[in-house]
């Protein structure tokens, strides 16, 4: 296998970075070489299997449920009906592609036509319907970035609307975690098996905090603007030891 003129197999440890989009082919092609590589010894991180974990949305909501961290209430389905009835009943809701990020193709929905109406443009495209309540949030949300056992900075992001992320233009500042959200992000990135990731917390209006999402593949521009430190150094230093 080759990466920018490099034998992957010679490499002692891998850094993956992204993804790219593709068809159903090309993406499990991708995933087989990264476990090739580590059956070849190459260190992937994160690795393979937990990738996997965390850019299926559906997969990631139900290990954190299972393990009794706080998520939104969340519905996921194939079926039209069933789909229509969880948004009508929990009435205001998110509806997420199963496999995206950025804040990419996500619609608010609050009421019964216009649930009526976007699900049927998904039922064409015979998309899975990942549904989680909408919780009230200020329009704020915080990342934390867990490297190791460790949260090396965190920064709490203000969206223009709903949306907080940084990509959408949301504004970004360092914030010091509680000891339960510190504990939260640290869970979650155990649970899930990962040596890096960012975590999406959200502190609802209830005062309860919910993990909304993991990112084995995060970016941190935004996060870089809000420490001094170097993230990048943080990961290589992981991945040294």
């Amino acid at each position: 296998m080759q990466g920018a003129g490099e034998s992957l197999e010679a490499c002692r440890a891998l850094i993956v970075r992204t993804i790219p989009t593709g068809s159903l082919e090309q993406i499990v092609f991708r995933m087989n070489a990264l476990h090739r590589l580590e059956n070849l010894g190459v260190k992937v991180v994160n690795s393979a299997s937990a990738i996997e974990r965390t850019v299926d949305k559906y997969y990631t909501s139900f290990l954190l449920e299972d393990a009794g961290i706080p998520t939104p209430r969340t519905v996921v389905t194939e079926d039209f009906q069933a789909a229509l009835a969880a948004c009508i009943e929990l009435k205001d809701v998110i509806l997420k592609p199963l496999f995206g990020s950025e804040g990419k193709g996500m619609a608010r929905i609050s009421d019964e036509e216009t649930a009526y109406r976007v699900l049927r443009a998904w039922e064409l495209n015979r998309y899975i319907y990942y549904i989680q309540e909408y919780v009230p949030h200020f329009e704020r949300d915080i990342r934390a970035f867990v490297v190791g056992d460790r949260v090396v900075a965190a920064m709490l992001r203000t969206g223009k609307g709903w949306k907080t992320n940084y990509s959408k233009g949301a504004g970004v500042e360092p914030i010091a975690l509680s000891a339960e959200m510190e504990e939260l992000a640290l869970r979650s990135t155990r649970l899930l098996q990962l040596d890096y990731a960012g975590v999406d917390l959200m502190p609802s209006e209830e005062g309860k905090t919910y993990v909304i999402e993991i990112n084995s593949i995060p970016g941190w521009r935004g996060l870089q603007k809000t420490t001094e430190q170097s993230i990048a150094d943080r990961i290589i230093d992981r991945v040294l030891k």
